[in-house]
């Protein structure tokens, strides 16, 4: 019995590991709420980017504004 109340003893007072715990723990609070939001309005998120992306692909082979007027060509 004593034999087990000293590995016991031991593992309480063995403290390797926690610090990386605590840095999982950190990473984790933060990551989950951030999830959950992307869950959430993933339709919305998904909504925006494709807008953005139609803008952005519509206004490629358009001119610079303030170049003068030159036409950038599309490959």
């Amino acid at each position: 019995m004593k034999g087990i109340w000293k590995l016991m003893k031991r593992l309480h007072a063995d403290e390797r590991g926690a610090e990386g715990l605590e840095k999982l723990l950190i990473i984790a609070a933060i990551v989950l709420p951030l999830l959950g939001l992307l869950i959430v309005f993933r339709q919305a998120i998904g909504d925006w980017a494709s807008k953005m992306w139609n803008q952005i692909s519509s206004d490629a082979g358009q001119a610079v504004p303030g170049s003068g007027g030159v036409d950038v060509p599309t490959p």
